[in-house]
């Protein structure tokens, strides 16, 4: 930034330095041709920061044209014009459009599924870094912002190429994925694509909202993220614009509540949740009734309205069991199990989370982790700490043979709350770097890793460490939104500043 400063302003000349003037600069990702030519057409017209900022936001790169034909476009046209460029084949202008209008630019990693018709492309893409139309970072093939605004395609759907990368974007968004399905480990792919599948979503349903596959499309993106890669999307509000009669509109609701459950933030997943249930009540759709109702039962449940959330869940289950739905009725009792477990009904809940334990089939080995997970909280409750370990155990054998990052996360955090009941500190504290190793691409589960190892610091006054650990908890909180997470971390660290304040004495 400093040297674009200078570069501009020896140019410029007149009037101090400007938030507007350094917006720009950044756009233009420092590109020392594009910032001389910048400060020379401000120069020439004479234009205050205001005036520059208002012709940059309507014009963007076209502003770059001074009195003497000096522009950007005119290089990167000469550029283009070379013979080392023309010698790579007519298809590459295509190529350099695709690479402008994905923000990431194209991963080196994917170019054998993404590009599949771009022959030789390591030698194409070596050229055209050797130009300096594009450049490497972190294993993308990228270029900076003032090529990306005038390569981009105007017309998204007019470049063939881009059309296809489309195609093969969709087609591996079409498989739906669960824990211990065929294809969910191949799904990872997302993590390394997001960026580009969410503009690549956005532009298009800006051009056509109607479409129903995109929509589509779009909720298997927030299902891939959901597992694999766990955040808030840019989509959100587009969403919530869809006019109610859309057609896929609940079910985006839907798939918009999952991002914000991956996250923690149950306050909004069970706003969007409702608003998606009173749609598919009208539709008259008694079994998104019920899956729509058995998630706000859990939303319920983190908000630690447990009655609201029992009422919700026996909804749910009664209207699996008109259906004669055995999954969904296996996947409500699980959550009823939960429910009453966390309102201290442990006799009930372990009844329930039994009974669940009949209805899992072979198949669904997913939820009979979560219930013998279940089982061991509510022994671990009860005082019977043999049993609770051997419910974790059977769950973790389930986990571990199918990799669940999430599930095994979990069990491991259950652990440690086990192990701290005993003050079995060197356990506990192995745990939670298990749990840590499985909650690395998920914010929210670092943050609960954060919360808890602050508690065993707490446990073993260690008040400082602890202190550190729980502050970090609250800032991973606070920038997710999850409000129940927050004020319980609030509240330890407030514990833990009055015992800093008062340090324990040899009586206590």
């Amino acid at each position: 930034m400093e040297a674009a400063r200078d570069a501009f302003y020896r140019i410029y000349g007149s009037g101090g330095q400007s938030n507007l003037v350094d917006m720009i600069l950044g756009q233009l990702d420092f590109h020392p041709l594009s910032v001389t030519l910048l400060a020379t057409v401000a120069n020439q017209n004479r234009w205050d920061n205001d005036r520059l900022a208002r012709e940059w936001a309507a014009r963007r790169t076209r502003v770059l044209r001074t009195d003497f034909n000096e522009s950007l476009a005119a290089t990167i046209e000469l550029s283009l014009a070379s013979p080392t460029f023309r010698e790579l084949g007519p298809d590459v202008r295509d190529l350099l459009g695709v690479i402008a209008f994905f923000p990431q630019g194209v991963n080196e990693d994917n170019i054998d599924w993404l590009l599949p018709t771009v022959s030789s492309s390591t030698n194409i893409f070596d050229k055209l870094c050797t130009l300096s139309l594009t450049y490497r970072i972190n294993g993308y093939i990228t270029m900076l912002a003032p090529l990306r605004d005038y390569l981009r395609p105007k017309e998204p759907l007019s470049s063939p190429l881009l059309c296809a990368t489309k195609e093969h974007y969709f087609r591996r968004l079409s498989d739906a994925i669960n824990p211990g399905w065929p294809g969910f480990e191949e799904a990872r792919w997302i993590a390394s694509e997001d960026v580009n599948v969410e503009h690549l979503l956005d532009v298009l349903t800006s051009i056509d909202q109607n479409s129903a596959d995109l929509w589509v499309v779009c909720i298997n993106f927030m299902s891939h993220l959901c597992w694999h890669k766990p955040r808030l999307i840019m989509l959100g509000p587009k969403i919530e614009g869809l006019p109610d009669d859309h057609p896929s509109k609940p079910r985006c609701l839907f798939g918009l509540s999952r991002s914000f459950e991956s996250v923690g933030n149950d306050v909004e997943r069970k706003r969007l949740l409702i608003h998606a249930l009173k749609l598919w009540r009208e539709r008259g759709d008694n079994f998104q009734v019920a899956v729509t109702l058995k998630f706000i039962s859990g939303a319920n449940r983190m908000l630690g309205l447990h009655k609201e959330g029992i009422l919700q869940a026996k909804e749910a289950l009664g209207i699996y069991e008109q259906l004669d739905h055995k999954s969904g009725q296996a996947k409500s009792l699980q959550q009823l199990a939960s429910l009453l477990y966390e309102d201290g009904q442990l006799d009930a809940a372990e009844e329930a989370a039994s009974g669940l334990i009949d209805l899992s089939t072979e198949g669904d080995q997913y939820t009979l982790c979560d219930c013998y997970c279940l089982l061991g909280q509510i022994c671990r409750s009860k005082g019977e700490t043999e049993k609770a370990l051997n419910h974790f155990e059977k769950a973790l054998g389930i986990a571990s043979s199918s990799n669940w990052d999430d599930a095994l996360f979990w069990i491991h955090y259950y652990l440690v709350e086990l192990f701290l009941d005993e003050d079995r500190f060197d356990d506990a504290q192995a745990a939670i770097g298990r749990a840590k190793s499985h909650g690395i691409n998920n914010p929210y589960r670092l943050g609960r890793a954060m919360q808890l190892q602050a508690r065993v610091w707490y446990r073993q006054c260690r008040f400082e460490e602890a202190k550190s650990e729980a502050l970090r908890a609250v800032d991973v909180y606070e920038k997710l939104g999850a409000a129940r997470d927050l004020e319980f971390c609030r509240r330890l660290l407030q514990n833990i500043e009055e015992k800093i304040q008062k340090p324990v004495t040899s009586g206590d």
